[in-house]
């Protein structure tokens, strides 16, 4: 499919320049079914504007799903600047861009991702109110990498239940690809449980940092390449970093038993998760493990309480567990059983949830 048909299943596309800050991003609207569309920000060095426009699509879809399967009132949106995050960021460039969500009306909410920091989009808030995760001391709900790596931690049990019969974390060896935000906290929580790893990252402090902790702790850990980390003899893998990384590259050197990751769009293509399962490996959507972030930002929108968000999070168990079962007893990968559950959901709330047709606005949609 090319980027115009892909573009055609998206609500709203909206390209972004600001000459005087350099500003050049993408915001993407999927869904607004459910609600406004949510989805973080990404900054990245694209090579192209067609490669910015292809992530964002992929990732504002995904977050249809997320926010469907997550059971909040939210559409799927995302947005992509196109830049440096070492290099290229300002004040200046983010005032822009709030003020380009805020030209949006309260259709798109957005906040951190891979690349931008909390401290970023203070900044933005200044121009919108359409800002989510933002610091506790602006009146945000922290840092959300904690509920997502949470999220992963559940995924993990859900999975080593259905290959082992129990949810222990113990006594097991996973690969993690990625170090940052979220991969590092759920290696964190791996050596504590006892667990052994096999890890990579182009940040050589995370690296050191985590080896001393699993040298403190008496824990095995194993540092290979980023090529390495596909064919690492682990039970699990834990993607954490770049999406597509499943692949007809990297597929056949997989040796793991199944894949359990916090990274978006895991898969290149669908049909990476046939042949997965052809393969006997067990993988667990990428939406459904991730959720744990989402579900902070959007109760946050609510008023921050993260008991009732780490309360929610504990669904990313159940319904992993629900998406395997249903994809045995359908014969059907479980990308598609995962799918399939948010689809039909999609289509009982529309009604329910659109605030937009009835002319709603949220009573959280001004903040205070």
């Amino acid at each position: 499919m090319d980027l115009f048909m892909k573009i055609r299943e998206h609500e709203q596309v909206v390209f972004c320049n600001d000459e005087a800050t350099g500003l050049q991003a993408i915001i993407a609207i999927h869904s607004t079914k459910l609600g406004p569309a949510l989805g973080g920000c990404r900054m990245y060095p694209y090579k192209s504007v067609d490669e910015a426009l292809e992530d964002v699509l992929r990732l504002s879809k995904g977050m249809t799903y997320k926010c469907a399967v997550s059971d909040v009132d939210f559409g799927g949106g995302k947005a992509v600047i196109i830049g440096d995050p070492t290099k290229d960021k300002s004040p200046e460039l983010f005032r822009a861009f709030g003020q380009f969500v805020e030209s949006l009306n309260g259709r798109f909410y957005t906040g951190t991702d891979m690349g931008t920091t909390t401290d970023d989009f203070v900044h933005a808030l200044k121009e919108t109110n359409c800002i989510v995760g933002v610091d506790e001391a602006y009146g945000g709900s922290g840092d959300s990498s904690v509920p997502t790596a949470q999220g992963v931690i559940y995924g993990l049990q859900a999975t080593n239940k259905v290959l082992w019969g129990t949810d222990d974390l113990s006594g097991r060896s996973y690969s993690i690809q990625g170090l940052g935000k979220v991969g590092y906290k759920v290696a964190e929580r791996l050596l504590e449980e006892g667990a052994d790893l096999f890890v990579t990252d182009i940040n050589q402090q995370a690296i050191d940092m985590l080896v001393a902790k699993a040298k403190k702790l008496g824990a095995g850990i194993k540092v290979v390449s980023t090529d390495e980390i596909y064919s690492a003899d682990a039970d699990i893998f834990i993607p954490c970093a770049m999406g597509g990384i499943i692949n007809d590259k990297t597929i056949d050197q997989l040796r793991v038993k199944a894949i359990v990751g916090s990274a978006n769009n895991q898969l290149l293509e669908m049909k990476h998760g046939q042949l997965l399962q052809e393969r006997g490996i067990l993988y667990a959507p990428d939406y459904i493990v991730n959720a744990g972030g989402l579900i902070q930002v959007a109760d946050e929108l609510y008023t921050p309480n993260k008991e009732r968000v780490l309360r929610q999070t504990k669904a990313i168990y159940n319904s992993l567990l629900n998406v395997y079962q249903y994809s045995t007893e359908q014969g059907i990968t479980t990308v598609e059983a995962a799918n399939q559950f948010c689809e039909q959901r999609i289509k009982a709330r529309t009604q329910r949830n659109s605030f937009f047709s009835h002319n709603k606005r949220p009573k959280w949609a001004v903040r205070t």
